[in-house]
Parts: C-alpha cells; structure tokens; sequence
C-alpha cells in the first residue's frame, strides 16, 4: 500500500474523484503485476536513455541489423581495452550470422533484442509485438544459452503499448541518450567529437556494427571515457536493480 499511495501522491493534483479511482485500480494492478520492471512518472511510457548513477559509468552499444564486416574488428578493440559492450541484435542478422552471436558471446559481450525483423514497432498489434521480440529473443538463447533481458526499438520508435508490452514480457526498453551518428558516415574525429562532449555519468551510447568509420572512432573513445575516470560497463550492469521509475526526460531514477 505505500508504493501505491506513493504513486497516487504523483497524480493527485491533476485527477478528480472518478478519475482517482480508475487511477486506484490501474495503479493496483502495476504494482502487483510481477512482470512490469518500471512505471514511467511522465505521461508518456518512456524506454529507459539513461540511468541515474552515483558514478561515473556508461554504457558503449551496438545495434547489428544489416553488414557485418566490422563486428571482428569491434570485438578486437573492446577486448584490446578490456571493455564489455552491449550489442543489440536483429533476429534475421542472427540468422544470418550465427558465427558472430558465437563470438559476441565468447567475447563476454551482452546481448540484447533488437526485433527479429527491424520493423516500426509503433505500428503492430500487441501480439505482433510479443511475435517479434519472442522470435529474436529465442534464436539469441539457441545460440548462447542465454536469456535476454534487453530490448531495443528499432529506429528508436515506441508508444506507450509498445513500452508496456515489453515490461510486460519482463524486458527492460532501452534507448539512448548520446548518438554517434556513425550511421550517417561521420569521419572518426567527428564521432569522437559528439561522443566526448555529450557522454556524461550514466550515458548510454549508440554505435552500430555497420557504421563506416565506427572502428577507426572506438579506441579514442574508450581512451577519452577511461581517462576522464568513466567505468565502462554493459547495459545491465548500469542499470539500477529492483523498480524503477523514468522521469519526463527517460532517465532511470530509484522509487523513494
């Protein structure tokens, strides 16, 4: 009973009386639902772009949806540094390139959902949604024996079904709050420059596999964040553990 008058405490002002009692029933059933991970505290179910951290760590991760001629040469440079990375991957790149999931794991890199077939999620049912997500989700374990726990958005694209069918499914939605735009084929002094100047404590940061000049950007990178004091750390490390809540800007904050 105190998360939920903890959490009705957020929403009094602005509901009235009939209102507050759906708001009662809704909230009951968040609170004892035991796959919802996180409630948002903005009006827009929010994935999660960055998380709260006492320290300073980030987060380095890669979505693989379509070539694959770099994966090696990023395994190499993280491994070079000792850094695990998280490496958001789509089912049909999976299918293409088992061998790679092999190495990712045998890396020590986590691996995350990223669609089976890269669609805009924002678009499908509710159980095209789940179809997805289950469809990658399961030819990832086939080949690591491992169960995934992360989710990301293809093209970054959400709604509020898609963020709760994903907690629902007991997967946390993760975004990004620093971009490298590597997919636009910056040279590597400019994907070093908006990296650097925008990581900050708890920073996730997008990369893809694919990106041209990615690998010849990642070592200043890693040097610059290991430099300033920044732990590197995968997704699921930077996470906080138990509930959670996102702010209005999809920072992942403790409940208090």
């Amino acid at each position: 009973m105190g998360k939920i008058r903890s959490m009705l405490t957020r929403h009094r002002r602005v509901l009235g009386p009939a209102a507050l009692v759906l708001a009662v029933i809704a909230i009951f059933w968040v609170v004892n639902s035991p796959a919802i991970v996180g409630v948002s505290a903005s009006a827009k179910e929010l994935p999660i772009y960055c998380v709260q951290r006492p320290n300073k760590a980030v987060s380095l991760t890669f979505d693989a949806a379509w070539g694959n001629e770099d994966t090696q040469a990023i395994i190499d440079i993280l491994n070079k540094y000792g850094v695990k990375a998280t490496f958001f991957l789509v089912g049909q790149w999976v299918d293409k390139y088992p061998e790679s999931v092999q190495a990712l794991a045998d890396a020590g890199m986590e691996i995350g959902n990223h669609s089976d077939t890269h669609p805009h999620m924002s678009k499908l049912s509710e159980k095209q949604i789940i179809d997805e997500v289950s469809l990658c989700s399961g030819k990832i374990q086939e080949l690591t024996d491992e169960e995934v726990k992360l989710f990301r958005c293809p093209y970054g694209e959400y709604d509020d079904e898609v963020i709760l069918t994903l907690r629902n499914m007991g997967l946390y939605p993760i975004q990004w709050d620093v971009d490298s735009l590597d997919w636009k084929d910056l040279n590597a002094d400019e994907i070093y420059k908006r990296v650097t100047t925008k990581v900050s404590g708890g920073s996730i940061v997008l990369f893809h596999n694919a990106g041209k000049n990615t690998p010849e950007a990642l070592p200043g990178i890693i040097e610059y964040l290991l430099s300033e004091g920044y732990e590197i750390l995968p997704v699921s490390e930077l996470l906080l553990q138990g509930e959670y809540d996102t702010d209005n800007t999809g920072r992942m904050i403790p409940i208090t």
